[in-house]
């Protein structure tokens, strides 16, 4: 795409979700985009079977590990803006949706600022997929007609949580945590203090959709050891809320062929 391009003509970014993993979940923009741009930034969280599938000398890993190494955020931004105005055609991939706890807004907004011209392709987020897949809906007309989504690992340079975890023990809705495996123990206690039930249903999902998902279930008085006992690592998605409850009754029909490993991942509900 880039030949198309003049010097003095810059690129386009373009933020792209890759869904929660599994190649048949990306969209027929993001699949076009990724065949056609000249190279891709990349986390880890898209997963295997999507990024092995992009030409090494297309892209560059970006990635952000927990306790690992990281590539800051402003070496992103700037390395966007620096392909942009070689004139090349740059897709910024994402795992799950780029504006869903992904940063995509902070990269639209220094793009912007710099002159780049950017589009968004959404995607499934994960938020919804890694739980849907492993038999949990985070609504359902029985159980819960509201969601709420957190981050489980907020900026370490703000002061103080901007997650009111009191308000949300009393909405008596679904709440799904996005990066939230080590902060487990804080964010359940914090919502038992508020009151919230002991035995709420909670269910923690692993690399929905990947090669080697695996699922915990438990209650919110339960969940720290059932994820010890499973050994659940990041990235998962934690469920909690009477939702999580429902996967029991229908995960004997659930078919999927993601390597799951539920028998004897799952802990007591």
């Amino acid at each position: 795409m880039s030949d198309t391009r003049t010097d003095a003509e810059p690129g386009t970014v373009y933020l792209v979700g890759s869904g929660p993993g599994d190649p048949d979940l990306l969209t027929v923009k993001a699949k076009r985009l990724l065949e056609e741009c000249d190279v891709v930034l990349h986390d880890k969280l898209p997963g295997p079977e999507i990024i092995d599938r992009l030409p090494e000398d297309r892209r560059e890993d970006v990635g952000k590990r927990a306790g690992g190494e990281r590539t800051p955020q402003s070496e992103i931004n700037e390395r966007l803006v620096e392909l942009a105005r070689e004139g090349k055609s740059v897709v910024r991939l994402k795992g799950g949706d780029s504006f869903v706890f992904g940063r995509g807004g902070e990269e639209a907004a220094y793009l912007a600022a710099h002159g780049i011209p950017f589009e968004v392709v959404p995607a499934v987020t994960s938020a919804i997929a890694a739980p849907a897949v492993a038999g949990i809906p985070v609504t359902h007309r029985d159980h819960a007609s509201s969601v709420s989504f957190v981050t489980g690992h907020e900026d370490p340079t703000k002061e103080e949580s901007a997650v009111d975890w009191e308000a949300l023990a009393a909405t008596g809705g679904t709440i799904v945590v996005l990066m939230g495996v080590g902060r487990l123990p804080d964010y359940t206690t914090a919502l038992l203090e508020a009151g919230m039930a002991p035995e709420t249903p909670v269910a923690l999902v692993e690399r929905g959709t990947w090669p080697g998902q695996q699922v915990a279930t438990g209650t919110l008085e339960t969940i720290v050891d059932a994820r010890d006992e499973a050994g659940i690592e990041p990235p998962a998605v934690t469920v909690i809320g009477d939702v999580a409850g429902t996967r029991e009754s229908v995960v004997e029909f659930l078919q999927h062929d993601y390597g799951a490993t539920d028998d004897g991942a799952d802990g007591g509900a």
